[in-house]
């Protein structure tokens, strides 16, 4: 088993930045990718980063291209989301997940941490 613990969530103002982290402990050496999603009040849980757990590689959505940075300490098992140019319709509920290989579901959560943007 992994677990995962978020922080770094707060309320900021619209064009501010957060940095969100991600404590990884357990069997860590299973994980192959971490990701971190969020959800929006009424809306459905929606994919934001993920990163290679091995080489680094990372993907983003569309709608946090270049404000978003996913990056990870592999040495302190914990992953990292920075979060500028903050917009009120980024207010949400962020989520840590890994999972443990290419194919397989995101095995693990953590229980989420809360940002939200002012406007």
């Amino acid at each position: 088993q992994v677990q995962l613990v978020e922080s770094g969530g707060g309320l900021v103002q619209a064009g501010g930045s957060l940095r969100l982290s991600c404590a990884a402990s357990g069997r860590t050496f299973s994980i192959y990718r971490m990701g971190w999603f969020r959800q929006a009040p009424g809306k459905e849980r929606e994919f934001v980063a993920s990163i290679s757990w091995s080489d680094g590689i990372a993907y983003y959505a569309e709608s946090v291209k270049g404000r978003f940075t996913i990056s990870k300490d592999n040495a302190k098992n914990t992953l990292y989301l920075q979060l500028n140019s903050l917009k009120p319709e980024d207010t949400a509920v962020y989520y840590c997940a890994a999972k443990k290989s290419r194919v397989s579901v995101w095995d693990y959560w953590g229980q989420g941490t809360q940002v939200t943007v002012s406007s």
